[in-house]
């Protein structure tokens, strides 16, 4: 069973994923649509104006979007496997590059021990396969408290919490 965890609470997810309908199929008339770079490229003059969210494959840099990510308020990095760590940097990328404020959600290979490292990085919902998925995310962020790099989300990496400063 999925389950979508955003800024610590399970939530229903308000994005329809589109992602891999075929180009000729219709768009569904209304609500929120989670579409693929593919998508995007092929349909942007119908899509702009819609409220949309993108899916990209972990091989698919969110520099590809420039000036186009004005257009969406969800980007879903995908984790194809454990082995595929892309998602990191493209997440690092948006929040402290291209200073994307929506929603960063890790879909895909999303593993229970990675999500706080995730979440380092700049992802702040999770599309997670558990049976309870808002415990599951819980225990993650009881792993650890605190922390030996600085990243973007605001915690205090542990020499700084050691010295004072």
């Amino acid at each position: 069973m999925k389950g979508l965890v955003r800024d610590g609470a399970l939530v229903a997810d308000e994005f329809v994923d589109i992602s891999n309908l075929a180009r000729e199929e219709a768009l569904p008339a209304t609500g929120a649509l989670l579409v693929s770079l593919e998508q995007w490229q092929a349909r942007r003059e119908v899509l702009v104006g819609r409220r949309l969210g993108i899916r990209l494959a972990s091989d698919q840099s969110p520099q590809l979007l420039g000036d186009d990510l004005r257009h969406f308020s969800l980007v879903a990095l995908e984790f194809p496997r454990f082995r595929d760590g892309r998602a990191y940097s493209h997440a690092r990328i948006l929040r402290e590059r291209l200073g994307f404020a929506g929603e960063i959600r890790a879909v895909g290979d999303v593993l229970l021990e990675q999500l706080h490292f995730m979440q380092r990085c700049g992802f702040n919902a999770f599309d997670i396969d558990s049976t309870d998925p808002l415990h599951d995310w819980q225990l993650a962020q009881g792993e650890f408290s605190s922390w030996y790099q600085a990243t973007g989300d605001g915690r205090q990496p542990a020499r700084v919490l050691r010295h004072g400063g």
